[in-house]
């Protein structure tokens, strides 16, 4: 039964989420061929149903055009590729063409109304909807640390997909005091049956108290609420363990291949 549950998420999966929508701004959709680019972002994104449909040389000149696409901005970009994306060597051709493979991800699923709780965090612990710029800010200071890389670019990101879309992202700070010691965001898309989980980044020094597990309870109980009936989540090697003990589902890897001028 478990494999066939597996299996139905997959398949809603591949329906409804490989494409992207724009969070505004200066940012851009653009189709070429089975492929959906984003433009005018902090690198540019490409990804594309799970059966491209295109096979050998075709395949090698529609990866190198979008090489070379970005090459002409000066950009690096990122293909976002899944394990059970066909055909099954993409991943040695986009490698041939000078992509390199960072680190893989888990995409788990659940149910929302099954993982929908109220938060419970630890003692002087409280969870706040942001929406100002000085407190995204501080979202992108946060990621920075965690991550030891310059996300400063979030702020931006953030602040133009809550001006989009005010009522399809929700922003989420876990703060001790003055300090923000975690944050995530939900993200809605029209038509989808899916929640993104995204964020969800928590202060080595906070980590292990529950306050991760109660971004997750409170996001999928704002998720039950507006009858969506799933959540998703691109998970690190740290989180995948949580989520899966949560109640969400394996059904693939994801893997960034990025190219760099």
């Amino acid at each position: 039964m478990k494999d066939i549950l597996i299996d139905e998420l997959r398949t809603a999966y591949d329906a409804q989420l490989r494409g992207v929508t724009s969070p505004g701004g200066s940012v851009r959709i653009e189709k070429d061929g089975p492929l959906t680019r984003v433009v005018g972002w902090h690198r540019g994104f490409v990804t594309g149903p799970r059966d491209l449909g295109l096979y050998g040389e075709e395949l090698d000149a529609l990866i190198a055009r979008q090489r070379d696409f970005y090459a002409a901005r000066g950009e690096p970009v990122e293909w976002k590729t899944r394990a059970h994306d066909l055909p099954a060597d993409l991943t040695d051709r986009l490698a041939a063409a000078g992509f390199v493979a960072e680190d893989s991800e888990t995409v788990l699923i659940g149910r929302s109304a099954e993982l929908a709780a109220d938060p419970v965090l630890p003692a002087g612990v409280t969870l706040r909807r942001v929406t100002a710029r000085s407190d995204l800010q501080r979202i992108a200071a946060l990621e920075t640390t965690i991550w030891g890389e310059d996300r400063s670019w979030l702020a931006d990101d953030l602040a133009a997909r809550i001006e989009n879309a005010p009522e399809s992202t929700v922003v989420l700070v876990a703060e001790a005091r003055t300090e923000v010691v975690c944050a995530a965001w939900l993200v809605f898309n029209d038509g989808v049956d899916f929640g993104g989980l995204w964020g969800g980044s928590t202060l080595k020094e906070w980590r292990g108290r529950g306050i991760y597990r109660a971004m997750v309870a409170h996001r999928a109980q704002l998720a039950a609420a507006r009858d969506i009936p799933y959540v998703y989540v691109d998970a690190s090697a740290d989180s995948a363990p949580i989520l899966t003990r949560l109640g969400l589902h394996a059904v693939t890897t994801t893997t960034p291949y990025v190219w760099s001028p």
